[in-house]
């Protein structure tokens, strides 16, 4: 995300109109409801994060402990459990 001088882009009257409120501060504007995009949509980490969890389930399931996964993983154990019980989606 980056900045833009309001002066650029906004008309003068809405300028004026939003330094009565909010003077030499930034301020975030968040996108319209229809142009959002979920968490990782735009990069590949959800892929690859479903990826490394159905990796993590194929692992223990051919036996590999918990404390082993982490370590190969640099997860925590207590991360390590949490993927185990929760669904891998392709399993």
């Amino acid at each position: 995300m980056g900045y833009t001088n309001a002066t650029e882009v906004l008309p003068r009257t809405v300028l004026e109109a939003v330094q009565k409120y909010i003077d030499g501060q930034c301020v975030y504007i968040p996108r319209r409801d229809d142009r959002r995009q979920a968490w990782g949509e735009r990069t590949q980490t959800r892929a690859n994060i479903r990826a490394r969890n159905r990796e993590i389930h194929a692992r223990h399931d051919r036996g590999m402990g918990v404390r082993e996964l982490a370590e190969q993983f640099y997860l925590s154990p207590k991360t390590i459990a949490k993927i185990l019980r929760a669904p891998t989606a392709g399993r």
